[in-house]
């Protein structure tokens, strides 16, 4: 059964509302509770949940701690995974530094650049290797998942040297769809995508109206 990629990104923002309960004081949640802080229908928790077994007890709840620790297992949170980031300018710079203040299941291992001025730089306490290097410091340094945080025109390029070099998947913020061989599982990480999505909720419905209306987009019935 192939499960929906939507319910697996759920399955986090579960997990993050149940630790955060946790804390709390909280040992059993319903799911209209858990619903409730995740802003998701219950139904859709129940749905996605029942994907993977049988959880909690039925007219009782979820156990917080354990349903926790079912999803980090699920979701393979308990492993480090080491990652490898490509461009080393702000976006990568960024990722990089926030990484050392993330208690998280992942580590950056190696940063590359083409650039000869960022080679050589220290970045959240991993050296920028340059991109001939790639195959050689992946290998040694068993990242499994590529991070590209480059401009577009060059994120093919990047991905292609990172598949070669050996990674599993690929996180990639440029805003283009990657080629990639059907064994490397790609994520798009577009932040101009949400935001329309977000420009998109935040206009009322009359006034999207009204400008498809002037556009002669809406086609009057006959």
């Amino acid at each position: 059964m192939k499960i929906p990629s939507i319910a697996i990104a759920r399955l986090s923002v579960y997990a993050r509302n149940l630790e955060l309960l946790d804390q709390k004081g909280v040992e059993v949640v319903s799911s209209v509770r858990l619903a409730d802080a995740c802003g998701i229908n219950p139904a859709q928790i129940r749905k996605d949940l029942a994907y993977f077994g049988q959880f909690g007890v039925r007219g009782v709840g979820y156990y917080a701690k354990e349903l926790i620790l079912e999803i980090r297992n699920i979701l393979n949170l308990d492993k480090k995974w080491r990652l490898g980031v490509v461009g080393a300018g702000n976006l990568g710079s960024a990722l990089l530094r926030h990484a050392q203040f993330v208690d998280g299941s992942y580590t950056f291992v190696a940063a590359f650049d083409r650039k000869p001025k960022r080679i050589g730089a220290k970045i959240g306490g991993i050296e920028v290797s340059p991109i001939e290097a790639m195959n050689d410091i992946v290998k040694k340094m068993g990242a499994e998942i590529g991070v590209i945080a480059v401009k577009p025109d060059w994120a093919q390029e990047a991905a292609d040297l990172l598949v070669a070099a050996g990674v599993r998947g690929i996180l990639n913020f440029a805003p283009i769809q990657l080629q990639c061989p059907a064994h490397v599982f790609t994520e798009n990480a577009d932040f101009s995508l949400r935001l329309e999505a977000l420009y998109y909720k935040l206009t009322p419905a009359r006034s999207r109206r009204k400008r498809h209306m002037k556009s002669g987009s809406v086609i009057a019935p006959k």
